[in-house]
């Protein structure tokens, strides 16, 4: 799967991804972030990779100093036990890993956040984690903390009330569903499942919103067509490929249906939200407006349509992207 996937990154527009470590086994300590790391950039060389740790009972304050010393972690997700996949190994009682996030605090590595409430309906659970997220910034306010992959306008006012140190991403599959076409189409299935056509709107405003608040991630989770396809199928869209396309096709379609102004979409807010507000809150390289050598990006419009599916070179593994067979802009870089 990672020799099918990884080289479609930079395709989908993306020089630099934030790689989620909840693998089979979980990636819990730097010897494990290591080989991977190695691995995904023999893949993609011109691709920047930030590693993340799985918190784990395993996980201690030695860890997370070893791990920002690397250079090569970024930060350590938060999976609520039971919310996702491979999240078994996941967290029961969150408090007792205060000490680990103090230790985070101390060396500068952000906590991302998999905001659901285990146990209750999934319509709601991102909904009841919020208070956790408040406590959480409450006790350590120089935390850098993304609340990833927000889905519910209660998760967008609770980010926009924390101070500057908390964010939310949003993804590409979230802009365009709501809980109506999860259930029509496997292949929209995800975790956290889309909500309501009220808090896709909100999402759409968020991402022009212009705030910084708020920034693009994919949360792309490719999974074998057969495992999409039987009963309780696994959780996740494939969008990586054409990630920015459907994000600028989003936006479109919410423009023509009025839900957002004209107003709002501007460069500075594409960019903003695609590139520059995630590159800073991770204190990567910045982009220089002015450099002519940066790379940019062009999407034009050639009749391209997303593929029905792809396959891996011996035609063991097939994969089928989210909105397959749908027209989609033609993405290029400009380096």
């Amino acid at each position: 799967m990672m020799e099918l996937c990884t080289p479609l990154i930079k395709a989908g527009g993306c020089d630099a991804v934030f790689v989620m470590p909840n693998t089979q086994p979980p990636i819990t300590h730097l010897s494990q972030a290591i080989p991977y790391h190695q691995a995904l950039s023999r893949i993609a060389p011109d691709v920047q990779f930030l590693m993340s740790l799985y918190l784990h009972p395993t996980i201690n304050a030695d860890t997370i100093a070893t791990a920002a010393a690397s250079k090569i972690i970024y930060g350590v997700k938060l999976y609520p036990a039971g919310v996702t996949t491979n999240s078994q190994d996941g967290v029961l009682d969150i408090e007792q890993y205060y000490p680990v996030f103090e230790a985070m605090q101390t060396h500068d590595l952000v906590l991302n956040l998999h905001g659901e409430t285990p146990g209750i309906s999934a319509l709601t659970a991102e909904a009841e984690f919020i208070p956790q997220l408040r406590k959480i910034h409450d006790t350590f306010p120089r935390l850098r903390i993304v609340l990833e992959h927000v889905t519910t306008r209660e998760g967008i006012e609770a980010v926009r009330k924390c101070g500057p140190t908390v964010k939310a991403t949003i993804t590409a599959h979230h802009l365009w569903v709501t809980t109506v076409d999860a259930e029509e189409d496997v292949f929209s299935f995800c975790k956290p499942v889309a909500k309501t056509h009220e808090d896709r709107i909100t999402l759409l405003r968020a991402a022009v919103d212009g705030s910084s608040k708020f920034f693009f991630g994919s949360d792309s989770a490719p999974h074998p067509a057969q495992l999409k396809k039987q009963s309780g199928g696994a959780a996740g869209c494939f969008t990586q490929g054409w990630c920015t396309a459907l994000v600028i096709g989003a936006l479109e379609h919410a423009l023509r249906q009025g839900w957002i102004s004209k107003d709002h979409v501007t460069r500075e807010a594409l960019e903003g939200f695609l590139s520059k507000y995630g590159r800073a809150f991770y204190k990567i390289a910045d982009l220089n407006d002015q450099a002519s050598s940066e790379p940019r990006i062009r999407l034009t419009r050639r009749g391209e349509t997303i593929p029905k599916s792809i396959k891996s070179s011996d035609g063991q593994i097939e994969v089928v992207p989210f909105r397959s067979g749908q027209e989609i802009m033609s993405l290029s870089w400009i380096e």
